[in-house]
């Protein structure tokens, strides 16, 4: 994430597009075994373009493959369905070398007809793109990171140059083009399966009824209850092949619960465990020494978790409200109280200090109730009354948003703001914050990619306001700067102009950042070859029971 490494992503298709040579693939037996991860919460559903949080795309990315994909464990890109990939010198077309070979998954309601290629590629992107192609009009979604990182707007046209080549003809220059690609909603699906669902006219089986070519096939699913797959015997990656029969999500919303199951192994990966599991298992590993059963890697967190301000609503549409329920908000208890030992305050910025371009100078209001309570007197804002939107699931950036949300309840009442504590099962969270349901609520943010772009563009750009611009604030002068930034591959700019860009955030004030938090994943000693993410995904291939 430093700026070196930036260089190294933007100059990825001389640098890594013939790293990874991968001999074919022949069906394989696997291992008899069975792994189970106590995941937190049910996917919102298996249509990755449409998907937007880590507990919807730790299982996409079982399912499927994209273009391009991250390193384990790093935020560095590799090759993945296309073999290697070109850049013109204006860095404005892209051209894709596609793997030939790559099978999609036979399943109980789809038996492909033919291997991956080219029109797979255009499918899953032109999809996302063209309100007017025959499956989104059947099946009408919305697409919030095709949209909210630019490339609806971006992306001129993409043309099959053979059935293993495909190019991508972007606008203007897009620097973080690449680095998107290997997100998870960049997941290709199968075309050969889209016409077969909508000459049954049952287009929306799509998103309840996966077929990728990833290291595990969909096998069944049950809301708040299990998600099965079974290990993909004809996968093509043999660098980083499934080594289980099957992959069990055994959906477990309470963090406690999660933990009594990983001691009992019935699960053997968990995750986002609670402060206080934190502390209690690292002594208890301490003390079984080389007879432990557990282990608990850590990574620090590339995060942030805050409180959103609906700026469409009033009184929040009033940067002085805003900035009087910033500084009313008791972070550093906050802090002790839901992150424990695991977090650490953010000092205002919309991004953590990992992050290439973060502007440290950024300061973060003083904790003044009085204060904030005269800024509110003298905006003449009296007898507030707001909700407050409460998380009801562990996320990497607030491992308890019921507490602090009654604790920020209690700091806002001292001023004389009622708040009143609002929640939903996650995915309906998402989409009635998304539709502006909310005044105030809590979300964060874990990075994708390792660009600022997927932090100011994502969370705070115009495009993203029917996305995840949970503060649904538009500002002309920052758009203007971060859509400069995503236009030139020279970084001492790009970090100029998003240091000017975090400076407007911090006058503006649309969200108030509270903390970033460390990433732990305890798991059975015997799991062997489990990365932790940057990006706080949960990936299974290669992953082994000893």
């Amino acid at each position: 994430m430093k700026q070196t490494h930036t260089l190294r992503l933007l100059l990825a298709a001389t640098v890594l597009a013939g790293a990874a040579v991968i001999p074919p693939a022949a069906a394989v037996e696997l291992p008899n075994k069975t792994l189970v991860y106590c995941s937190e919460g049910s996917p919102a559903g298996f249509d990755p373009g449409q998907l937007t949080t880590g507990t919807d795309f730790d299982p996409a990315d079982a399912i499927y493959n994209r273009l391009i994909a991250f390193v384990p464990g790093e935020t560095g890109v590799m090759p993945s369905l296309a073999e290697k990939w070109d850049i013109s010198p204006d860095n404005k077309v892209y051209t894709f070398h596609l793997r030939k070979g790559v099978k999609f998954h036979t399943t109980e309601y789809f038996k492909p007809t033919r291997d991956f290629n080219a029109e797979d590629v255009k499918f899953t992107f032109e999809r996302m793109g063209d309100r007017e192609m025959p499956f989104r009009k059947a099946y009408p979604a919305e697409f919030p990171y095709y949209v909210d990182m630019g490339l609806q707007a971006d992306i001129e046209r993409i043309e099959i140059v053979d059935p293993y080549t495909v190019r991508f003809v972007l606008k203007k220059v897009d620097a973080p083009f690449i680095q998107n690609l290997a997100m998870s909603f960049a997941s290709i699906l199968s075309k050969e399966y889209a016409d077969k669902l909508l000459a049954a006219n049952n287009p929306r089986d799509i998103a309840l009824k996966p077929v990728g070519t990833g290291p595990f096939i969909f096998r069944s699913y049950t809301k708040d209850a299990t998600l099965r797959m079974d290990g993909n015997k004809e996968y093509w990656n043999t660098n980083l092949p499934p080594k289980v029969g099957k992959l069990v999500f055994a959906i477990t919303t309470d963090a406690n619960v999660r933990i009594q199951k990983l001691k009992r192994n019935e699960c053997q990966v968990v995750t986002y465990p609670r402060p206080a599991d934190v502390d209690a298992l690292k002594a208890e590993i301490e003390a079984q020494g080389k007879a432990a059963k557990l282990k608990m890697p850590d990574q620090v967190g590339f995060n942030l978790g805050y409180v959103a301000y609906n700026v469409k609503k009033a009184p929040l549409d009033r940067v002085e409200v805003r900035q009087a329920l910033d500084m009313a908000i008791n972070k550093k208890a906050i802090l002790q109280s839901v992150y424990g030992s695991a977090g650490q305050l953010s000092n205002g910025a919309p991004m953590p200090p990992t992050q290439w371009s973060y502007d440290k100078n950024i300061k973060s209001a003083s904790y003044d109730p009085e204060k904030a309570k005269a800024l509110l007197d003298k905006a003449g804002v009296k007898g507030v009354e707001i909700t407050l939107w409460a998380m009801p699931v562990q996320r990497p950036y607030n491992p308890n948003g019921k507490l602090m949300a009654e604790m920020i309840q209690a700091d806002w009442a001292k001023i004389g703001v009622k708040a009143n504590i609002v929640t939903y099962e996650w995915g309906e969270y998402i989409k009635r914050a998304k539709a502006g349901e909310h005044d105030a609520m809590l979300i964060g943010w874990t990075g994708d990619n390792g660009d600022p772009d997927n932090w100011l563009g994502v969370l705070l750009g115009c495009d993203s306001m029917n996305g995840n611009n949970f503060s649904k604030w538009c500002d002309k002068p920052f758009d203007d700067l971060i859509k400069q930034a995503r236009q030139t591959t020279d970084v001492k700019e790009r970090t100029r102009l998003y240091t000017q860009a975090q400076q407007i955030f911090a006058q503006q004030l649309p969200f108030s950042p509270i903390a970033h938090s460390t990433q732990y994943k305890p798991m059975a000693t015997n799991v062997k070859g489990f990365k932790l993410s940057p990006f706080s995904r949960n990936s299974f291939a290669g992953v082994s029971l000893d």
